[in-house]
C-alpha cells in the first residue's frame, strides 16, 4: 500500500447539452456523468465518469461502486493495486484519474510516464459529431461545421447512404469517420459500406452488435472496421482479430489510464490501429484522455464541444484543436 489517503467524495453532475445528441439507441439533452475528488491533507485530484446504459450501467450504481472503494483508497491502495482490486469500468476511472491528478499535484510521476518514454502533452485535433437526423438535417449541420477538418456521423440504418452523401456534399473537404453504434445488420453493411468507401469515409465504427462480431469474419469491408462496443480492455482483443481493423479506446471501459496504455501496446502489437473515444462529458473527461490520444492514430475528444455549459475551468478547444490542460483542470 502507498502513502494513505485520507477522503474520497462522489458526487453525480448533469451538464446540458447543446440542443439534442442522438444516436441509433436513443436521443439525450443532458450529460451525467460521476465526478469523483481524492482529497489527501490540502491536495485534491480529480477524476470523472459517465456510466452507460449500455452495459447496464446507471449513476447510482457507479456511485455505489466508488463509495464501496474509498476504504481501499483511504488505506493506501496505488494505482497499480485499483486494477487488480477494481474491475474495468467507469468506477475505477474515475477513481484512477482522480489519484494521477493528485499524485501529480503532489510533485509524482504523471500518467503521461505509461505511454513511453515521452511526457509531453501536446494539441490534437479532434473528430466533431454529427447527431443522428435525417439526411437533410445532418446536411445542414455539416455545412456549419465545415471548418472542422473531421466529422464524425452517428448513423442508424435505412437512409445512412443519404445522410453520408449530404455530408459529404455540404463538407466536401472534411474528413469522415461514421459510427452505426450497433445499428446494422450484416446485410446493410455489405450494401451500405462501399458507398460509405465512395464518399471518402475513413473509419467505421460498430457497424453490427457485438454479439453479431461472428458475421465479419470473412468480410473483407472496404471502409476499415473500429471496434467500439465490441472493445473494454485487454481481453476483448484476441477476439476482434480478422474481424475489425481498428479499436476505439474509451477511458470508462478501460477502467483508467494504466489499462489504455496497456491496450494501446497490444493493439499496435497485433497490427490493430486505434482511437481514443470519450462519451458526452466535460473537460474532467476529456484531459487525461487527451494522454491517451497522444498515442493514438484517430482522436474523438469533443465532449464539451457538445454541451451548453462545460465545467470551469475547462479545456480550451482552437477550433477542433484541443489544447493540453492547464493545472487548473487536471494535472494528472
Amino acid at each position: 500500500m502507498g502513502v494513505p489517503v485520507r477522503e474520497v467524495i462522489a458526487r453525480p453532475v448533469s451538464y446540458p447539452i447543446r440542443g439534442v445528441f442522438r444516436i441509433s439507441r436513443g436521443a439525450k439533452t443532458r450529460a451525467d456523468v460521476i465526478e469523483v475528488a481524492v482529497r489527501d491533507g490540502e491536495i485534491v485530484g480529480r477524476g470523472e465518469c459517465v456510466p452507460y446504459a449500455r452495459y447496464g450501467q446507471t449513476l447510482e450504481g457507479v456511485l455505489a461502486q466508488v463509495r464501496a472503494a474509498a476504504q481501499l483508497v483511504a488505506d493506501g491502495a496505488t494505482i497499480a493495486e485499483l486494477q487488480v482490486e477494481l474491475p474495468a469500468g467507469p468506477a475505477r476511472n474515475a477513481i484512477e484519474c482522480a489519484m494521477w491528478d493528485l499524485q501529480a499535484r503532489g510533485g509524482g510521476p504523471r500518467s503521461s510516464t505509461l505511454f513511453g518514454p515521452d511526457p509531453e502533452v501536446r494539441p490534437l485535433t479532434t473528430a466533431y459529431t454529427l447527431s443522428l437526423d435525417t439526411p437533410e438535417a445532418m446536411g445542414a449541420a455539416a455545412g456549419c461545421a465545415s471548418g472542422f477538418p473531421i466529422l464524425k456521423l452517428k448513423l442508424g440504418g435505412e437512409g445512412d447512404v443519404e445522410r453520408v452523401r449530404a455530408v459529404r456534399s455540404a463538407a466536401p473537404a472534411a474528413r469522415l469517420i461514421a459510427d452505426a453504434n450497433e445499428s446494422w445488420t450484416f446485410e446493410q453493411l455489405t450494401r451500405f459500406a462501399p458507398h460509405l468507401a465512395a464518399a471518402g469515409v475513413e473509419l467505421l465504427e460498430q457497424p453490427l452488435p457485438a454479439e453479431a462480431d461472428g458475421e465479419l469474419t470473412h468480410y473483407h469491408s472496404p471502409v476499415p472496421l473500429s471496434a467500439d462496443e465490441s472493445c473494454h480492455d485487454r481481453s476483448s482483443l484476441p477476439g476482434l482479430i480478422g474481424k475489425y481493423q481498428c479499436v476505439t479506446v474509451k477511458l470508462d471501459k478501460t477502467g483508467g489510464l494504466t489499462e489504455a496504455a496497456a491496450v494501446l501496446e497490444q493493439a499496435r502489437s497485433l497490427g490493430l490501429t486505434t482511437m481514443i473515444g470519450c462519451m458526452v462529458a466535460s473537460s474532467l473527461s476529456m484531459a487525461p484522455g487527451l494522454v491517451a490520444a497522444q498515442h493514438a492514430r484517430f482522436v474523438h475528444l469533443d465532449g464539451p464541444m457538445l454541451l451548453d455549459r462545460d465545467r470551469v475551468p475547462g479545456l480550451s478547444y482552437l477550433g477542433a484543436e484541443v489544447q493540453p490542460p492547464s493545472a487548473e483542470v487536471w494535472a494528472g
